[in-house]
């Protein structure tokens, strides 16, 4: 769901890697739903990506789930 926020921002990894303060490869990893952010850098992606509450509640359902 990330990838595809940040798609529709027509941001690249690289771009969204430099505004949430991070590493490209911690970002391509958040892009791939392989790894969960920060709390600060999911707030920043928040913003950055305009995502609502339903959309950060399936995010964060989806990936305790898939790290569990």
């Amino acid at each position: 769901m990330i990838k595809e926020k940040r798609k529709l921002k027509k941001y690249t990894q690289e771009q969204m890697s430099e505004l949430l303060g991070i590493s490209l490869r911690q970002y391509v990893r958040i892009d791939n739903e392989e790894d969960i952010p920060r709390r600060d850098v999911l707030r920043n992606l928040i913003t950055e990506l305009e995502l609502t509450n339903e959309e950060i509640g399936e995010y964060i359902r989806k990936m305790t789930k898939n790290i569990a």
